[in-house]
């Protein structure tokens, strides 16, 4: 193995050590195996390049070029060209996909599905990195700069996961550098001389260790074990490593661990609501069967956040026990308030991940296998050591709590010690907060009517407008800018109902999780990523905790809120069945209040009377077809531009001057001079100026393994050209477009099969056109800088004296 091929298969392994770090951002380490053959073709395309000795930015041109056929194939197949050439339509597929990629990546929680744009975005930007290092490293030899886009691609990676890539891909990152660095160092030892590699096991003994003739033993062996130890590691090692595991509302769990004690510190599961909710794809997070009588109020609560400091809502640290067999009474509620017990399975998604268990609320027994610790305040279950909701199962009985109108309108002051915690607002929290809820709920008799007032304003008669694209923000200055905007998405609207609850004395805090989901055909319910829901939950002493809706068009609005509505009843507790819940209608008609964002995400439901639609996409504009087109061709064409140079030269020189005249002939001789030294350059004799024709003429003989016509035909243009330049008059010189012919066709038996492909496609005389445009831009300047130079002296004599009189 050469010195340059063992460089570019550790350039090759640098990269896929470092693409590791990309690993924890999807759910799947497939696409790192794609990746890797892809970078194979990059990598050899440029290890065979560097063989024919194809100039340097050639042989770059060409890996650009060969990746972009081999990223066509990998995604765009069916719209390119002959299956494999980027024509007009796989380029714009191509930019679809990076454009539903960048989409996503904004959309999904980490890890993200391995969707084709994210698939894209990956596997590209690891080409893209790797065909830098390789510049770097192989075909400039420098490897020291091709650290920057190996410490690039780990620092994007370690930025999109929030820290997730860790020390362990750095550390392979840095490996591969090292191993990269190692590769070069004993590349430029092997150009100072012969490496001493011990004593020979072939005839010779020591003085064949000494020899200068063939390569040393140890040279061979050491770069050998280099190349298969690099390439296992970059194909082994990243795929063998599992992913970060995260999700939509996930967070790490509580410490502590053991029975009776530990606490939890969450972390705020609102960080991923909005992306949960912008999701293009409602992918299923669990399912569930219960015996409820109002589907429709049927919420899946994770947790609650009730602690607000002026910049986020969090939830309290609180100590853990462990689960009882029956959960306790709920805090707040009296005996004469109507509750009923309901039953109800649940299954958990295994891509749904995360620490929290979703429980209807109350919860009054849970039935759950694995490591859970239980949070008496927020009756919430708390994975320990590890445990998390990944393909959980579970049964849960629950309490439909019915309070009436009158119940919550006559409700007493809650206990000091709730009023005390959860009606703290932080002293940063705008005076428009107070003032409008007192000016929203004046007139108001009770906390209850209150309460009605803020939810009924908000989610009707305010003007708001309910907007998951708004800018998410937990703090003060965004509950002032929802207030002013009055647009924006549940967690504004639960957060700023809350924060004005506070201000008015009510208790307050705000609950995260899902609302009911959608019924299936087979009676189950499906909840899936855009069902993720905040909700505020105000306290009245006698009922406890009770949920109100001020978002609109989301969830349910509570019926003890509408005192001329009387509540559902549920139906008798019973083990939940296949025919349980409510079955779906056919074809649900979509509500003419829905709003736009509503319909934009699909769900609003069906349209009252599908049809067909006309089609209203005009199709591509002509003008950006032919753009697309002239870039491919552009694409396509630009490795071949040498090529196409040299034939059309080569043609007008053997096709110039035909005249009969003296200067013409000499003309002629000069024209096939200067093809006969081109070519010889072309197929690797560069052209001495110092030399004498006759000499130039012998050193192509001899360089260009001539004989027969060929050697009579360079001699013989040679001294036409030594009587062109030194005879009194032309005489009889003469030089045909045959014997040139017959130069070319020497040099060409000569060559091998190499170099024959080198000096067709990159003929190295074709230097000579960006010479020509450097004088010319020389010569340029010149004419510019006398011509300025001119103007300014004639303006210094037009300019008239200061003198006066």
């Amino acid at each position: 193995m050469s010195g340059r091929s063992r460089l570019a298969l550790c350039a090759f392994a640098a990269t896929m050590l470092a693409a590791g770090a990309l690993l924890p951002l999807v759910e799947t380490s497939k696409w790192v195996l794609q990746a890797a053959f892809l970078l194979a073709i990059q990598s050899g395309v440029g290890v065979l390049a560097r063989r024919m000795r194809l100039a340097r930015v050639l042989t770059v041109a060409l890996q650009v070029a060969v990746t972009l056929l081999t990223l066509t194939v990998a995604f765009a197949r069916e719209y390119a060209l002959f299956g494999a050439a980027p024509g007009p339509q796989a380029v714009q597929r191509l930019a679809e996909l990076l454009t539903a990629g960048a989409d996503d990546v904004g959309r999904y929680a980490i890890p993200a599905p391995a969707t084709d744009g994210i698939r894209l975005m990956l596997i590209g930007g690891v080409l893209l990195i790797g065909l830098a290092v390789d510049v770097l490293a192989v075909t400039f030899r420098a490897a020291a700069p091709a650290g920057l886009p190996l410490l690039a691609l780990y620092s994007v990676a370690a930025g999109l996961s929030d820290g997730g890539a860790g020390w362990i891909w750095f550390l392979l990152a840095a490996c591969g550098y090292l191993l990269l660095l190692l590769a070069e160092g004993r590349d430029r030892l092997a150009r100072w001389g012969r490496v001493f590699g011990g004593v020979s096991r072939t005839s010779g003994g020591l003085t064949a260790g000494l020899d200068g003739s063939g390569h040393p033993v140890a040279s061979v062996r050491t770069g050998r074990r280099i190349g298969v130890m690099a390439l296992g590691i970059a194909l082994a090692v990243p795929a063998a490593l599992p992913a970060l595991d995260g999700g939509m509302l996930g967070g790490t769990g509580g410490s502590g661990s053991g029975s009776g004690g530990g606490t939890i510190s969450a972390v705020n599961p609102l960080v991923s609501l909005q992306n949960d909710l912008n999701q293009p794809e409602n992918r299923e997070v669990m399912s569930y069967r219960t015996n409820s009588g109002d589907p429709q109020g049927f919420y899946l609560r994770i947790q609650a956040l009730d602690q607000f400091n002026g910049s986020e809502w969090r939830p309290s640290t609180r100590r853990l026990s462990d689960v009882p067999d029956r959960l306790p009474q709920p805090a707040g509620l009296a005996g004469d308030v109507a509750v009923t017990e309901i039953r109800t399975n649940i299954s958990a998604s295994r891509s749904y991940q995360q620490t929290y268990l979703p429980l209807p609320y109350p919860a009054s027994e849970v039935d759950i296998q694995g490591r859970w610790r239980y949070e008496p305040e927020g009756r919430t279950l708390v994975g320990d050591d590890g445990q998390t909701t990944r393909g959980a199962r579970y049964e849960v009985s629950s309490l439909v709590v019915e309070p009436t109108a009158a119940q919550l309108a006559g409700s007493m002051a809650p206990r000091s010690d709730v009023t005390r915690e959860y009606t703290r607002v932080p002293p940063s929290l705008p005076d428009v907060v107070e003032e409008t809820a007192e000016r929203v709920t004046e007139g108001s008799a009770n906390d209850y009517e209150r309460a009605v007032k803020l939810q009924d304003w908000f989610a009707s008669e305010g003007g708001f407008r309910y907007d998951t694209t708004v800018t998410s923000g937990t703090g003060t200055a965004a509950i002032e800018r929802f207030l002013k905007d009055r647009e924006g998405f549940c967690v504004h609207f639960s957060f700023t109902m809350a924060a004005m609850a506070r201000t008015l004395g009510i208790p307050a805090r705000v609950a995260v999780g899902f609302t009911p989901g959608t019924v299936q055909a087979d009676g189950s319910v499906s909840v899936g990523l855009r069902d993720a829901h905040a909700w505020p939950e105000l306290y009245f002493e006698g009922v406890g905790w009770t949920r109100f809706e001020p978002t609109p068009s989301r969830g349910s609005t509570p019926a003890y809120t509408r005192p001329d509505v009387p509540s559902q009843n549920p139906s008798d507790p019973a083990l939940p069945t296949d025919g349980a819940s409510a079955a779906p209608t056919a074809a649900p008609s979509a509500s003419e209040s829905c709003p736009a964002q509503m319909r934009r995400q699909g769900e609003c439901g069906a349209s009252a009377a599908p049809g067909a639609a006309d089609p209203t996409d005009p199709g591509t504009p002509v003008g950006t077809v032919v753009l697309w087109v002239l870039g491919a061709l552009l694409v396509l064409t630009l490795p071949l531009v040498p090529m196409l140079w040299r034939m059309r030269v080569r043609g007008r020189r053997l096709g110039s001057s035909q005249g009969r005249t003296a200067v013409d002939a000499s003309a002629r001789v000069m024209s096939a001079w200067r093809e006969i030294t081109d070519t010889a350059w072309d197929h690797g004799i560069a052209p001495d100026e110092s030399q004498t024709p006759r000499r130039t003429a012998a050193r192509v003989v001899r360089l260009g393994g001539l004989d027969g016509p060929a050697v009579a035909a360079v001699h013989r243009v040679a001294g036409a050209v030594e009587q062109v330049l030194y005879a009194p008059g032309p005489g009889a010189a003469s030089a045909t477009a045959e014997d040139v012919r017959a130069v070319r066709a020497g040099l060409w038996e000569a060559a091998g099969r190499w170099g024959r492909l080198r000096a067709t496609l990159a003929p190295r005389s074709a230097v000579r056109v960006i010479w020509t445009a450097s004088d010319r831009w020389t010569e340029l300047g010149r004419r510019w800088s006398e011509r300025v130079g001119r103007d300014r002296w004639a303006a210094r004599l037009r300019r008239p004296s200061r003198q006066q009189g």
